[in-house]
Formats: C-alpha cells, sequence, structure tokens
C-alpha cells in the first residue's frame, strides 16, 4: 500500500509539473514552426525551384586575365573591344557586369578629371566668383587642352567647371586647384578621395590628368569616378552639359562637349539617354573614356582605356557597344565583382576569406550548389522549434526517485 501510495503521489506530482510546462507562458513570444519541406523533385523537373543567387562576389574575378562575364541563359554575347582594358557597371547597385583587365593601371589622360570633380566640387558655390592671378595660370603642360581662361578676369565657379567638363581644360583645372588647397594639396585631396572610394589603382601626380611619372588609373577606379559622379546632381548637370557660353571680360563665345557621344560630333552618333561622363586623350595614354547612360529605371557607367585599332574615335564605338550589350544583358549575366567599397579593411579581409571558405565548400562537394552552412557567427541566435522534452522527463524521474526514498524512509521508522 504504501509503495503504491507513493507511485501515485510520483505520477501526480509528474502530471502536475507536465501541466505546468505545457501550459502556455502569458507575454512569450511562441518560436516559428519550421515551415513543411517541400517535395523532392527530379533534377530538371519542369517546377524544380531555382536554387538561390549567391551573395557572395568573388573580388578576385577582376584580377583575372581575359574577359570576365558569367552570362545565364539568354545572355547576349560579350562585344570584344579592342581596348586594354574596360569595364561594364550597373551605376545604381555597383555591381560589374563584364570587365576585362579590369585592375591593369595605365595612364588616364583627362578622365582623370573625373575624381578632380568629385574631390574639389564640394568646396565652392557655383555662384562664387574670383579674379584669376597670373600665378594660378603656371604650370600648365605644354599641348594641353584649355577653355581659354585669362589672368584678371573674374569668373563664376560655374563658367570654370564648364570649362572643365566641356573643354576639358587644364587652365580651369590650375584654377579651381588654387581656389582649393593648391597644386600638391589637390593632388594629395585627390589620393584620398580615390582611396575613401575604394580606387585603389589610381596614383595622382597631375590633377589635370595631364601626363606625369607614375601617374596611373584603372577602367575599374575610372568606372568608380563615374558612378560616384553620376549619383551627384551637381557633377551630372556639368557633364550632360552638350553646349555653355564662356566668359571673356564684356563678351563670350560658345564652347561644345568634347565627347561626342554627346554632341554627335566627328561623325559620332549621339547615343540615346547619354549622362556624360568625360573623355580624355595623350600621347602616352592614348584615348580614354568615362560613360554613363540612362535607359528606363537602369544606369550603366562604362569606361575604356586606350582602344588599340579603329582610330582616334574608336574610343566612342567600343563604349557604345559595351552600352548597347549592357542593357540587353541586364538580368542576364551574374556580377564579376562590385564598384562598392568595403566598409573597412577588417570588412575586405573577412569578406575574401568568407569567399575563399565557401569556394573551398564548393571543391570538395565536388560542384556548385548552395553554400554549405557555416559555423554560427558572433551574435547570432540560433532558433529552436520549442521546448525541449528533456526537461519534463528529468524531472518526472526526479519525482519517482523522492518517492522511492520516502517510501524507504517510511519503512525504517517503527509504527507505534
Amino acid at each position: 500500500m504504501i509503495v503504491t501510495s507513493a507511485l501515485r503521489l510520483a505520477a501526480a506530482g509528474s502530471a502536475a509539473m507536465l501541466l505546468v510546462l505545457s501550459a502556455p507562458v502569458t507575454g512569450a513570444a511562441t518560436p516559428p514552426r519550421p515551415p513543411a519541406a517541400a517535395p523532392l523533385l527530379a533534377p530538371g523537373s519542369a517546377t524544380e525551384p531555382t536554387p538561390p543567387a549567391r551573395r557572395f562576389v568573388d573580388p578576385a574575378r577582376l584580377d583575372r586575365p581575359g574577359t570576365q562575364v558569367q552570362p545565364l541563359a539568354g545572355a547576349p554575347a560579350v562585344p570584344s573591344p579592342s581596348a586594354l582594358s574596360w569595364v561594364v557597371a550597373d551605376a545604381d547597385t555597383g555591381e560589374v557586369l563584364a570587365a576585362r583587365a579590369a585592375h591593369r593601371r595605365l595612364p588616364p589622360a583627362s578622365t582623370l578629371k573625373t575624381l578632380f570633380a568629385l574631390t574639389a566640387l564640394p568646396q565652392h558655390e557655383a555662384s562664387e566668383r574670383h579674379t584669376v592671378a597670373a600665378e594660378e595660370l603656371t604650370g600648365i603642360g605644354e599641348g594641353s587642352s584649355l577653355v581659354g581662361v585669362k589672368e584678371g578676369y573674374t569668373y563664376r565657379v560655374s563658367d570654370l567647371w564648364n570649362g572643365v567638363f566641356l573643354s576639358s581644360g587644364n587652365d580651369a583645372v590650375h584654377v579651381l586647384a588654387s581656389m582649393s588647397g593648391g597644386w600638391e594639396s589637390m593632388a594629395r585631396q585627390m589620393q584620398e578621395k580615390a582611396r575613401s572610394l575604394g580606387a585603389l589603382d589610381t596614383h595622382v601626380v597631375s590633377p589635370d590628368g595631364y601626363d606625369a611619372p607614375g601617374q596611373v588609373s584603372s577602367a575599374y577606379d575610372l568606372a568608380v569616378f563615374g558612378r560616384a559622379g553620376v549619383r551627384d546632381p551637381e557633377f551630372t548637370r556639368y557633364c550632360s552639359t552638350a553646349y555653355a557660353d564662356f566668359p571673356a571680360g564684356s563678351w563670350s563665345y560658345g564652347i561644345a562637349n568634347t565627347n561626342r557621344l554627346l554632341t554627335g560630333a566627328d561623325g559620332v552618333g549621339r547615343y540615346p539617354g547619354l549622362i556624360g561622363v568625360k573623355n580624355g586623350y595623350t600621347s602616352n595614354a592614348g584615348n580614354t573614356l568615362v560613360a554613363a547612360a540612362r535607359r528606363g529605371d537602369r544606369t550603366l557607367v562604362v569606361s575604356v582605356m586606350n582602344p588599340q585599332s579603329g582610330g582616334g574615335l574608336a574610343v566612342y564605338e567600343e563604349a557604345r557597344e559595351l552600352l548597347d550589350w549592357g542593357f540587353e544583358a541586364a538580368g542576364r549575366v551574374r556580377p564579376v565583382g562590385s564598384l562598392l567599397p568595403p566598409t573597412s579593411p577588417e570588412a575586405r579581409a573577412e569578406t575574401e576569406a568568407a569567399g575563399a571558405a565557401d569556394a573551398r565548400a564548393v571543391s570538395v562537394r565536388g560542384g556548385a550548389g548552395a553554400p554549405a552552412a557555416g559555423p554560427a557567427r558572433a551574435g547570432a541566435v540560433e532558433e529552436t522549434g520549442g521546448p525541449s522534452v528533456a526537461l519534463p522527463l528529468s524531472l518526472v524521474g526526479s519525482a519517482c526517485a523522492a518517492a522511492l526514498v520516502l517510501w524507504a524512509w517510511r519503512r525504517r521508522v517503527p509504527r507505534t
């Protein structure tokens, strides 16, 4: 009887424990149930779900030789420009759609003025007026393109920027650089700006892009500068201006943008939706171009450095081919890189390490597929389906053990 009573007591206590544990707690969030498993489908089935796109883009792809592109079904064939280096990218997302020798360091010529504008534009209001001093026009390289800035004349800052963007005037660059800290200071400022944008191939010696020993950039960096520029309304206003009047004291004269894709000059057809950005030429750099165009809700930026065939206007036709391809290939290629800067050196190292680990995991599995599950990130919370049944069972066992101890003790106590 005592054993039976004890067992009844243990059973009742265990049942009470289970009722307490199973009752919902007021205010506590109920963990979501895991979704029902999808039925398995045979490979190649028409209803087989498309695997999620890989979120990591290997930055080392843009260092590889040859044309880099990852076409999907229905993608158009990528062009084969003669340029030593080129990039096609989405200006909104920063995704690089295709590239060739993207990080090859080459002389940029006047396309470096894109970086100059990104650096100096914020320092002065467009309506500010400035009288040019003689020393501000010293040191201009022989054979430089000029807009016609004169000593003693007073110009609005907007006039000087028109001279930079339309006529590629090195005289206007010298004056604006003098107004912004001086020539050497401007070179340092531009270098810092490039690094802040993640453009690591560029070395600035002459802010106007004039050939100088050691001065280099890359198609990747120029695309970075172009993307940053077209996201700035003031920059965009200047680089998309086809014609303007330039003051000359009591009168003015017309200047035209030297970007033929914008004006249609010299037999080069105007490109529909072209925004700009900047062309350049020196005997050392050859022809260079950063161009951006908008079609519908998509904006592309391309950079082309030193075409090897087709004459002096080939840079425009090769940029046209790349823009046409980019718009047609939208949604039909996977990105091969990104123009977005890493948030920090640590973030870049972490991203590269994650990509290497991902690639190793794919290699071990013997093919492509969804990335293998890795260790939980620091600070991540693992979600579970609900409380474990181990706790109620352990309590039941403890209750039974306690009942047996009570029964044994009562047997040792003498009855009166």
